[in-house]
Protein backbone atom coordinates (compact mmCIF):
# COMPACT_ATOMS: atom_id res chain seq x y z
CA UNK A 1 0.00 0.00 0.00
CA UNK A 2 1.24 3.40 -1.17
CA UNK A 3 1.78 5.92 1.48
CA UNK A 4 1.79 9.98 1.07
CA UNK A 5 1.60 12.99 2.47
CA UNK A 6 0.21 16.29 0.75
CA UNK A 7 1.30 19.14 1.93
CA UNK A 8 0.62 22.03 -1.03
CA UNK A 9 0.60 26.20 -0.55
CA UNK A 10 -2.60 27.71 -2.36
CA UNK A 11 -2.18 28.56 -6.51
CA UNK A 12 -2.46 32.59 -5.97
CA UNK A 13 -5.74 33.31 -7.81
CA UNK A 14 -6.56 30.23 -8.84
CA UNK A 15 -6.90 26.96 -6.29
CA UNK A 16 -6.53 26.92 -2.76
CA UNK A 17 -4.30 24.70 -0.92
CA UNK A 18 -7.22 22.56 -0.19
CA UNK A 19 -8.62 22.56 -3.67
CA UNK A 20 -5.19 21.50 -4.12
CA UNK A 21 -5.25 18.81 -1.82
CA UNK A 22 -8.72 17.65 -2.99
CA UNK A 23 -7.70 16.95 -6.85
CA UNK A 24 -4.46 15.65 -6.08
CA UNK A 25 -6.13 13.04 -3.30
CA UNK A 26 -8.95 11.98 -5.83
CA UNK A 27 -6.14 11.41 -9.03
CA UNK A 28 -3.84 9.59 -6.15
CA UNK A 29 -6.98 7.26 -5.48
CA UNK A 30 -7.46 6.09 -9.10
CA UNK A 31 -4.41 5.22 -9.55
CA UNK A 32 -3.53 3.37 -6.07
CA UNK A 33 -6.81 2.73 -4.92
CA UNK A 34 -5.64 1.69 -1.32
CA UNK A 35 -3.32 4.53 -0.94
CA UNK A 36 -3.23 6.00 2.56
CA UNK A 37 -2.98 9.63 2.26
CA UNK A 38 -2.98 12.43 4.84
CA UNK A 39 -3.30 16.06 3.40
CA UNK A 40 -2.14 19.04 5.03
CA UNK A 41 -3.30 22.55 3.46
CA UNK A 42 -0.63 25.38 3.86
CA UNK A 43 -1.41 29.09 3.92
CA UNK A 44 1.16 31.85 4.58
CA UNK A 45 -0.54 33.40 7.62
CA UNK A 46 -3.18 35.72 5.71
CA UNK A 47 -6.79 34.69 5.12
CA UNK A 48 -7.54 30.77 5.10
CA UNK A 49 -4.89 29.99 7.93
CA UNK A 50 -7.20 28.92 10.00
CA UNK A 51 -8.87 27.09 8.14
CA UNK A 52 -6.27 25.27 6.68
CA UNK A 53 -5.16 24.54 10.02
CA UNK A 54 -8.13 22.95 11.16
CA UNK A 55 -8.70 21.22 7.83
CA UNK A 56 -4.84 19.29 8.54
CA UNK A 57 -5.97 18.53 11.68
CA UNK A 58 -8.91 18.18 15.04
CA UNK A 59 -9.78 21.13 15.83
CA UNK A 60 -12.43 23.65 16.29
CA UNK A 61 -13.31 27.25 15.25
CA UNK A 62 -14.49 29.32 17.97
CA UNK A 63 -16.30 32.51 17.18
CA UNK A 64 -15.85 35.83 19.51
CA UNK A 65 -17.01 39.57 19.11
CA UNK A 66 -14.49 42.01 18.70
CA UNK A 67 -13.41 45.38 17.46
CA UNK A 68 -13.25 45.46 13.38
CA UNK A 69 -10.64 47.65 11.28
CA UNK A 70 -12.92 50.74 12.28
CA UNK A 71 -13.43 49.63 16.03
CA UNK A 72 -16.75 48.27 14.99
CA UNK A 73 -18.16 45.43 16.57
CA UNK A 74 -18.16 42.08 14.34
CA UNK A 75 -18.59 38.73 14.93
CA UNK A 76 -14.75 37.09 13.97
CA UNK A 77 -12.94 33.41 14.97
CA UNK A 78 -9.99 31.57 15.39
CA UNK A 79 -8.98 28.20 15.50
CA UNK A 80 -8.30 25.89 18.56
CA UNK A 81 -6.02 22.85 18.16
CA UNK A 82 -3.94 20.28 19.46
CA UNK A 83 -6.36 19.30 22.13
CA UNK A 84 -7.37 23.01 22.64
CA UNK A 85 -4.05 23.87 24.07
CA UNK A 86 -3.06 25.77 20.57
CA UNK A 87 -4.59 28.45 19.05
CA UNK A 88 -4.67 30.37 15.68
CA UNK A 89 -5.27 33.44 14.84
CA UNK A 90 -5.00 35.52 11.72
CA UNK A 91 -5.54 39.18 12.03
CA UNK A 92 -7.18 39.11 8.91
CA UNK A 93 -10.44 37.78 10.45
CA UNK A 94 -10.85 41.02 12.20
CA UNK A 95 -8.36 43.47 10.56
CA UNK A 96 -8.34 42.51 7.02
CA UNK A 97 -8.76 44.41 3.62
CA UNK A 98 -11.88 42.38 2.37
CA UNK A 99 -13.33 43.69 5.55
CA UNK A 100 -13.20 47.36 4.76
CA UNK A 101 -14.81 47.28 1.72
CA UNK A 102 -14.69 50.48 -0.70
CA UNK A 103 -13.46 52.46 2.88
CA UNK A 104 -10.00 51.95 2.46
CA UNK A 105 -7.74 54.54 4.87
CA UNK A 106 -4.46 52.64 6.51
CA UNK A 107 -3.81 55.92 8.56
CA UNK A 108 -7.66 54.90 10.64
CA UNK A 109 -7.52 51.16 10.74
CA UNK A 110 -6.93 49.41 14.05
CA UNK A 111 -5.71 46.09 15.00
CA UNK A 112 -7.43 46.53 18.14
CA UNK A 113 -9.80 43.04 17.41
CA UNK A 114 -6.49 40.94 16.89
CA UNK A 115 -5.80 41.61 20.39
CA UNK A 116 -9.27 40.79 21.67
CA UNK A 117 -9.02 37.35 19.64
CA UNK A 118 -5.64 36.62 21.99
CA UNK A 119 -7.37 37.08 24.95
CA UNK A 120 -10.08 35.33 24.30
CA UNK A 121 -8.12 32.24 23.25
CA UNK A 122 -5.94 32.84 26.60
CA UNK A 123 -9.18 32.47 28.17
CA UNK A 124 -9.40 29.22 26.74
CA UNK A 125 -6.82 27.99 28.52
CA UNK A 126 -4.07 27.45 25.53
CA UNK A 127 -0.76 27.55 25.74
CA UNK A 128 0.61 28.44 22.49
CA UNK A 129 -0.64 31.03 20.03
CA UNK A 130 0.59 31.24 15.98
CA UNK A 131 -0.43 34.70 15.29
CA UNK A 132 -1.16 34.75 10.95
CA UNK A 133 -0.23 38.11 10.07
CA UNK A 134 -1.13 38.84 5.69
CA UNK A 135 -3.77 40.56 4.12
CA UNK A 136 -4.11 43.62 6.62
CA UNK A 137 -6.19 46.76 5.70
CA UNK A 138 -3.98 48.46 8.92
CA UNK A 139 -0.60 50.42 8.95
CA UNK A 140 -0.80 51.16 13.01
CA UNK A 141 2.41 48.83 13.72
CA UNK A 142 0.29 47.14 16.48
CA UNK A 143 -0.46 49.50 18.51
CA UNK A 144 -3.66 48.76 18.25
CA UNK A 145 -3.76 45.12 19.27
CA UNK A 146 -1.50 46.56 22.09
CA UNK A 147 -3.95 48.86 23.84
CA UNK A 148 -6.39 45.69 23.65
CA UNK A 149 -3.51 43.58 25.81
CA UNK A 150 -3.63 46.56 28.07
CA UNK A 151 -0.60 48.66 26.78
CA UNK A 152 -1.00 52.36 27.39
CA UNK A 153 -0.04 55.12 24.72
CA UNK A 154 -0.23 58.29 26.08
CA UNK A 155 -0.23 62.02 24.45
CA UNK A 156 1.49 65.09 24.97
CA UNK A 157 -1.14 66.43 27.43
CA UNK A 158 -0.59 62.82 29.10
CA UNK A 159 -4.22 61.69 27.66
CA UNK A 160 -4.53 58.08 27.18
CA UNK A 161 -5.50 57.01 23.66
CA UNK A 162 -5.57 53.79 21.29
CA UNK A 163 -3.19 55.06 18.30
CA UNK A 164 -3.98 54.22 14.70
CA UNK A 165 -1.65 54.84 11.74
CA UNK A 166 -2.55 58.35 11.27
CA UNK A 167 -2.08 59.35 15.55
CA UNK A 168 1.12 57.31 15.45
CA UNK A 169 3.49 60.30 16.31
CA UNK A 170 1.13 61.91 18.57
CA UNK A 171 2.36 59.28 21.14
CA UNK A 172 4.89 60.38 23.55
CA UNK A 173 4.73 57.50 26.18
CA UNK A 174 4.22 54.07 26.04
CA UNK A 175 3.32 51.93 29.43
CA UNK A 176 3.02 48.28 29.48
CA UNK A 177 2.12 47.67 33.10
CA UNK A 178 -1.10 46.98 33.18
CA UNK A 179 -0.92 44.46 29.81
CA UNK A 180 -2.46 40.94 30.95
CA UNK A 181 -0.19 38.62 33.04
CA UNK A 182 -1.36 35.73 31.35
CA UNK A 183 0.47 36.88 27.98
CA UNK A 184 3.93 36.11 30.14
CA UNK A 185 2.72 32.24 29.80
CA UNK A 186 2.20 32.03 26.59
CA UNK A 187 4.32 30.58 23.88
CA UNK A 188 3.76 33.18 20.79
CA UNK A 189 4.64 32.22 17.35
CA UNK A 190 4.30 34.73 14.83
CA UNK A 191 3.82 33.38 10.84
CA UNK A 192 5.63 35.87 8.26
CA UNK A 193 6.58 35.27 5.08
CA UNK A 194 7.83 38.52 3.88
CA UNK A 195 11.01 40.34 5.29
CA UNK A 196 10.55 43.97 5.29
CA UNK A 197 11.26 45.96 8.14
CA UNK A 198 9.14 48.45 10.14
CA UNK A 199 9.89 51.70 7.82
CA UNK A 200 11.74 52.92 4.87
CA UNK A 201 11.44 52.89 1.49
CA UNK A 202 11.15 48.78 1.67
CA UNK A 203 8.93 49.62 4.62
CA UNK A 204 5.07 49.03 5.74
CA UNK A 205 4.49 51.87 4.27
CA UNK A 206 5.96 52.40 1.03
CA UNK A 207 5.70 48.77 0.15
CA UNK A 208 2.13 48.13 1.56
CA UNK A 209 -0.14 50.80 2.12
CA UNK A 210 -0.60 51.75 -1.49
CA UNK A 211 -2.99 48.26 -1.94
CA UNK A 212 -4.77 49.51 1.56
CA UNK A 213 -5.52 53.17 -0.01
CA UNK A 214 -3.04 55.39 0.49
CA UNK A 215 -2.07 57.62 -1.92
CA UNK A 216 1.75 59.03 -2.18
CA UNK A 217 1.30 61.62 0.43
CA UNK A 218 -0.61 59.19 2.99
CA UNK A 219 2.76 56.75 2.26
CA UNK A 220 5.29 59.35 3.31
CA UNK A 221 2.68 60.20 6.15
CA UNK A 222 2.38 56.85 7.51
CA UNK A 223 6.20 56.24 7.27
CA UNK A 224 7.23 58.88 9.41
CA UNK A 225 4.63 58.16 12.22
CA UNK A 226 6.46 54.66 12.10
CA UNK A 227 9.54 56.10 12.27
CA UNK A 228 8.49 58.33 15.28
CA UNK A 229 6.46 55.41 16.87
CA UNK A 230 9.86 53.64 16.82
CA UNK A 231 11.57 56.21 18.27
CA UNK A 232 9.27 56.25 21.18
CA UNK A 233 9.46 52.75 21.82
CA UNK A 234 13.13 52.58 21.94
CA UNK A 235 12.86 55.51 24.79
CA UNK A 236 10.12 53.59 26.75
CA UNK A 237 10.82 50.11 26.12
CA UNK A 238 14.58 49.82 25.14
CA UNK A 239 13.77 48.01 21.96
CA UNK A 240 15.84 49.17 19.38
CA UNK A 241 15.50 47.25 16.62
CA UNK A 242 12.67 48.51 13.85
CA UNK A 243 14.91 46.78 11.22
CA UNK A 244 14.23 43.27 11.88
CA UNK A 245 12.79 40.60 8.64
CA UNK A 246 9.32 40.67 9.00
CA UNK A 247 8.69 43.47 11.40
CA UNK A 248 7.00 45.48 8.03
CA UNK A 249 4.54 42.77 7.93
CA UNK A 250 0.94 43.49 8.35
CA UNK A 251 1.41 47.46 8.44
CA UNK A 252 3.82 47.18 11.06
CA UNK A 253 2.25 44.56 13.45
CA UNK A 254 5.10 42.14 13.00
CA UNK A 255 6.95 44.89 14.94
CA UNK A 256 4.41 44.60 17.74
CA UNK A 257 4.43 41.18 18.38
CA UNK A 258 7.88 41.18 18.50
CA UNK A 259 7.53 44.08 20.71
CA UNK A 260 5.30 43.48 23.04
CA UNK A 261 4.29 39.68 22.69
CA UNK A 262 8.29 38.76 22.09
CA UNK A 263 6.95 36.56 19.79
CA UNK A 264 9.40 34.43 17.55
CA UNK A 265 9.28 35.35 13.72
CA UNK A 266 9.18 32.31 11.85
CA UNK A 267 8.39 31.47 8.26
CA UNK A 268 5.00 30.50 7.76
CA UNK A 269 5.67 26.62 6.25
CA UNK A 270 8.14 25.99 9.14
CA UNK A 271 5.01 26.75 11.58
CA UNK A 272 2.82 24.24 9.65
CA UNK A 273 5.72 21.89 9.83
CA UNK A 274 6.51 21.96 13.28
CA UNK A 275 2.77 22.11 14.44
CA UNK A 276 1.86 19.12 12.21
CA UNK A 277 5.21 16.92 13.41
CA UNK A 278 6.19 16.92 9.61
CA UNK A 279 8.94 14.63 10.43
CA UNK A 280 7.05 12.00 12.10
CA UNK A 281 4.22 11.88 9.63
CA UNK A 282 6.98 12.12 6.55
CA UNK A 283 9.64 9.34 7.60
CA UNK A 284 7.57 6.40 6.64
CA UNK A 285 5.60 7.42 3.48
CA UNK A 286 6.28 6.80 0.13
CA UNK A 287 6.39 10.43 -1.10
CA UNK A 288 5.91 14.04 -0.19
CA UNK A 289 3.61 15.95 -2.54
CA UNK A 290 3.68 19.84 -2.61
CA UNK A 291 3.37 22.50 -4.35
CA UNK A 292 2.40 26.60 -5.19
CA UNK A 293 1.84 28.77 -7.75
CA UNK A 294 5.69 29.84 -8.48
CA UNK A 295 8.67 27.54 -8.27
CA UNK A 296 11.32 30.59 -9.10
CA UNK A 297 14.29 32.07 -6.89
CA UNK A 298 11.74 33.47 -4.30
CA UNK A 299 10.90 29.54 -3.37
CA UNK A 300 14.38 29.54 -2.59
CA UNK A 301 14.06 31.72 0.28
CA UNK A 302 12.41 29.32 2.33
CA UNK A 303 8.48 28.92 1.08
CA UNK A 304 6.04 26.05 0.90
CA UNK A 305 7.65 23.94 -1.94
CA UNK A 306 11.71 24.24 -0.56
CA UNK A 307 10.86 24.19 2.86
CA UNK A 308 9.13 20.88 2.77
CA UNK A 309 12.04 19.49 0.06
CA UNK A 310 14.54 20.58 2.53
CA UNK A 311 12.99 18.72 5.55
CA UNK A 312 12.08 15.88 3.60
CA UNK A 313 15.54 15.34 2.09
CA UNK A 314 17.07 14.50 5.99
CA UNK A 315 14.56 12.23 6.07
CA UNK A 316 15.59 10.67 2.64
CA UNK A 317 11.89 10.90 1.42
CA UNK A 318 11.07 11.32 -1.94
CA UNK A 319 9.60 14.60 -2.74
CA UNK A 320 7.02 15.46 -6.20
CA UNK A 321 6.65 19.20 -6.66
CA UNK A 322 3.78 19.79 -8.53
CA UNK A 323 3.92 23.70 -9.81
CA UNK A 324 2.13 26.19 -12.16
CA UNK A 325 5.13 27.34 -13.50
CA UNK A 326 9.21 27.25 -13.27
CA UNK A 327 11.44 29.60 -13.66
CA UNK A 328 15.53 29.33 -13.49
CA UNK A 329 17.71 26.67 -13.68
CA UNK A 330 15.99 23.25 -12.59
CA UNK A 331 18.83 21.95 -10.84
CA UNK A 332 18.99 24.45 -8.35
CA UNK A 333 15.55 23.52 -6.75
CA UNK A 334 16.55 19.23 -7.37
CA UNK A 335 19.36 19.23 -5.29
CA UNK A 336 17.13 21.15 -2.44
CA UNK A 337 15.31 17.70 -1.94
CA UNK A 338 12.89 17.64 -4.68
CA UNK A 339 12.64 14.42 -6.86
CA UNK A 340 10.35 15.28 -9.36
CA UNK A 341 8.62 18.66 -11.02
CA UNK A 342 4.90 18.32 -12.72
CA UNK A 343 4.24 22.06 -14.63
CA UNK A 344 0.36 22.35 -14.52
CA UNK A 345 0.39 25.36 -16.96
CA UNK A 346 2.37 23.04 -19.24
CA UNK A 347 0.85 25.33 -22.24
CA UNK A 348 2.71 28.12 -20.90
CA UNK A 349 -0.54 30.17 -21.25
CA UNK A 350 -1.15 34.20 -19.79
CA UNK A 351 -2.66 34.10 -16.45
CA UNK A 352 -6.06 35.27 -17.13
CA UNK A 353 -6.20 31.71 -19.28
CA UNK A 354 -4.87 29.99 -16.31
CA UNK A 355 -7.42 31.23 -14.11
CA UNK A 356 -9.93 29.40 -15.99
CA UNK A 357 -8.50 26.03 -16.74
CA UNK A 358 -6.44 25.77 -13.66
CA UNK A 359 -8.00 22.69 -12.04
CA UNK A 360 -8.56 20.68 -15.70
CA UNK A 361 -4.57 21.46 -16.06
CA UNK A 362 -3.61 19.95 -12.71
CA UNK A 363 -5.84 17.15 -13.45
CA UNK A 364 -4.21 16.30 -16.65
CA UNK A 365 -0.65 16.99 -15.97
CA UNK A 366 -0.44 15.24 -12.40
CA UNK A 367 -2.41 12.35 -13.86
CA UNK A 368 0.26 11.89 -16.29
CA UNK A 369 2.73 11.61 -14.39
CA UNK A 370 0.91 9.39 -11.92
CA UNK A 371 0.35 7.03 -15.03
CA UNK A 372 4.52 6.79 -14.77
CA UNK A 373 4.79 6.26 -11.26
CA UNK A 374 5.19 2.84 -10.14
Amino acid sequence: MKRFVIIPDSFKGTLSSIQVCDILEKEIHEKFDQAEIKKIPVADGGEGSVDAFLQAGDGKKVYAEVSGPYFDKMTSFYGLIDDGKTAVIEMAACAGLPLVDNRQDPSKTTTYGFGELILHAIDQGVEKIILGLGGSATNDGGAGFAAALGVEFYDAQNKKFTPVGGTLSKIKKIDISKMDQRLKNIDFITMCDIDNPLFGLEGAAYIFSPQKGADQAMVEFLDQNLKDYAKVVEENLRFDNPYFKGAGAAGGLGYGTKVFLNSKIQMGIETVLDVMHFDELAKDVDYIITGEGSLDSQSLRGKVVIGVARRAKKLKTKVIAVVGQVSGDQSLYLTEGIDSIVVTNYLKLPFEEVKKRAESDMIHTFKAFLNHLE
